[in-house]
């Protein structure tokens, strides 16, 4: 297992659009993905949990990989969210 932290830097959160940009990406890595938010576990791959998690723009949050790709998942999960989650 990675992990790293980070902020969400979009100035609008993790909403709809950019959590599925996400998701679109992390979906072609075999690993697991869990986004840790105000002590809650979040499962990186569902845009329902994301969503439900309303993580807004400055939080602080954790990213952790689990799997045979997990440095590349993680590489790639921190400079989406640091880059703003936009297009990917």
């Amino acid at each position: 297992m990675v992990s790293k932290d980070t902020r969400v830097i979009d100035k609008m959160g993790f909403h709809m659009r950019p959590a599925n940009n996400f998701i679109t990406a992390m979906t072609k890595y075999k690993s697991d993905i869990t986004i840790i938010f105000n002590g809650n576990r979040i499962n990186g791959k569902s845009i329902m949990n994301i969503m439900a998690a309303c993580i807004k723009y400055d939080s602080p949050i954790t990213i952790e990989c689990s799997g045979e790709d997990e440095q590349e998942m993680l590489d790639e999960a921190v400079r989406l969210i640091e880059s703003g989650l936009e297009e990917i």
